[in-house]
């Protein structure tokens, strides 16, 4: 695959057109055989598979780099040992033989900010923490440093994009969280999460849902960026495996 050429842009808006339409689809037919619905958008998230578009793209680049099919797991297979808990099943994987080549997950947030922006931070730390516990005590043996890797999408609307005030009881927040906004957080929390080394590669998209069904989405960091992303775990793929 050569990323020059290839309309990296165009695959990724096709992603988000996926993730906005499977969204609503699955909204409006849950609870249409029984009649009942859940509360708020949780009828939304109770299908899954909005994130497949993007699990296509990473698919599709993998391939064209030369991995073989037959290491790409993306519907089954997708469970691997924890060291704090006894597994845990990751979006996609590179798995070659008895070697671990890569991981990543891919999650959303729509709505909700207050209450879930927390537990997407503390699942992305402790799926990190825990798979680098379990290789570093031999879990994937003989493999070497697998990539790992963490994609979110979120909603952008006036309440992803305004300062959210900090609650200062006792200590002061490091400087960077005041006036950030959630979007905000989420670029701090996967910046600091690359830099640390707990992932390889992490990208921040943001879609409204208006636009966002026509594959419009915004990246607000470079860093972070999806080509970014898409290279990092193709090119430690392809060096890994042509060994």
């Amino acid at each position: 695959m050569t990323f020059e050429s290839t309309d990296i842009d165009s695959k990724v808006r096709r992603a988000v057109q996926h993730f906005w339409f499977t969204r609503a689809s699955q909204a409006r037919r849950q609870g249409s055989s029984t009649g009942i619905r859940d509360s708020g958008a949780r009828g939304a998230v109770t299908g899954g598979a909005q994130m497949d578009g993007f699990v296509d793209v990473i698919t599709e680049a993998l391939l064209d780099a030369g991995v073989r099919d037959t290491h790409v797991f993306r519907s089954t297979k997708l469970v691997l040992p924890g060291w704090y808990r006894a597994e845990k099943k990751w979006d996609l994987l590179v798995v070659a033989g008895d070697n671990l080549v890569a991981g990543i997950e891919l999650k959303s947030q729509v709505g909700s900010f207050g209450n879930n922006f927390n537990n997407r931070s503390e699942e992305a730390i402790g799926s990190a923490t825990d798979l680098w516990a379990a290789y570093r005590e031999g879990a994937f043996a003989p493999s070497p440093r697998p990539w790992l890797g963490y994609l979110m999408l979120l909603e952008e609307t006036p309440k992803s994009l305004s300062a959210v005030k900090v609650r200062q009881p006792h200590f002061k927040v490091f400087p960077e969280f005041n006036g950030a906004s959630y979007a905000k957080r989420y670029e701090l929390l996967l910046t600091k999460l690359v830099r640390d080394r707990l992932y390889d590669s992490a990208c921040l998209l943001l879609a409204s849902q208006s636009s966002g069904e026509s594959g419009e989405y915004r990246e607000p960091s470079n860093e972070l960026s999806f080509y970014r992303l898409l290279r990092s775990l193709v090119f430690h793929s392809g060096a890994f495996l042509a060994r």
